[in-house]
């Protein structure tokens, strides 16, 4: 596990090096904009440290993943003079970080005292972990992958935006992307709806002592798009951000720039992720591996 929580650290430093040379490096008002939005990681990070390292509840940068993408965007939009495109991007970063917002309050993830809230369940898991036992090996996971990675990644998949500002003038591209954007988004409001119905109903029958009866004795869902991919919501999540990054297409006429790092480094934190989940699942419910051979992970198998 130290091995992979080091290679996705070192991932996060070299590869975001490589492609800022790659492509054209940013120069006068985009690259003090950077560093602005740097300095508002950094803060953001490191306050996220110290509030996890006080209170015990690990789950401070969750609170953020849908609230600081929405910062990141108003301050390039404002620093831009709301260009019409860098407007758009910021319009849409915020359908989906309210949306998310409302999904992750709903579930108990914030609170009015903003430091406490329900801690992800795969830090009570992963703490218990041989190779993280002792209370040094945890900080230190707690301040280079929860805290400066993730906060890092946040940052790294919604730099599109910069790159997109100062580019040319709207187009049909443009609109085209953003209407699929919306869908991704509805596609993700009915995922965890569906995820929400179902373990609500599951919990009620436990908690009234009922029998649970299928499909709920199961544990997990399978229905709806479930029944199509183990986790859609992550699969339409990874979409929306390499959707975000194809903005800077028709902004620079270039394929290939140096923004694509945050969604490429995101679909290998949802590899990771979903892994380690898939094995808490598994070991829980006795059909959750004949469920992964016959549903794909975030598409649906086609044969």
């Amino acid at each position: 596990m130290w091995k992979t929580v080091l290679i996705l650290i070192l991932t996060l430093i070299i590869v975001p090096l490589v492609a800022f040379y790659f492509d054209e490096p940013l120069v006068g008002k985009k690259l003090d904009v950077l560093w602005l939005l740097v300095k508002i990681y950094l803060g953001a990070a490191l306050g996220a440290f110290a509030l996890s390292t006080v209170t015990k509840n690990y789950s401070q940068v969750d609170k953020l993943w849908s609230v600081i993408p929405m910062i990141y965007a108003w301050v390039v939009a404002y620093q831009f003079e709301f260009e019409p495109r860098v407007l758009l991007m910021a319009i849409l970063v915020s359908v989906w970080g309210i949306r998310l917002s409302y999904n992750f309050t709903r579930r108990g993830g914030f609170s009015w005292k903003f430091w406490t809230g329900e801690e992800d369940y795969r830090w009570e898991v992963l703490r218990a972990k041989p190779e993280f036992q002792g209370k040094i090996k945890w900080m230190l996971f707690n301040l280079f992958f929860i805290s400066l990675y993730q906060m890092g990644l946040i940052l790294l998949f919604t730099l599109p935006i910069l790159k997109a500002a100062e580019g040319t003038p709207l187009g049909i591209f443009d609109y085209l992307l953003a209407a699929l954007f919306i869908v991704l988004v509805v596609i993700e409001t009915i995922a965890d709806q569906q995820q929400w119905n179902f373990q609500s109903e599951k919990y009620r029958r436990i908690n009234a002592k009922e029998e649970l009866g299928e499909p709920y004795s199961d544990g997990f869902i399978s229905s709806g798009l479930w029944g199509m991919a183990r986790h859609p919501n992550y699969g339409a999540e990874q979409a929306i951000w390499i959707i975000f990054y194809l903005f800077t297409i028709p902004a620079t006429g270039i394929w290939l720039n140096w923004s694509i790092v945050g969604c490429l480094l995101l679909l290998v934190l949802f590899k990771s992720s979903s892994d380690f989940s898939e094995e808490i699942s598994a070991s829980k419910y006795p059909k959750y591996k004949e469920y992964q051979k016959t549903v794909g992970r975030f598409l649906p198998k086609l044969f």
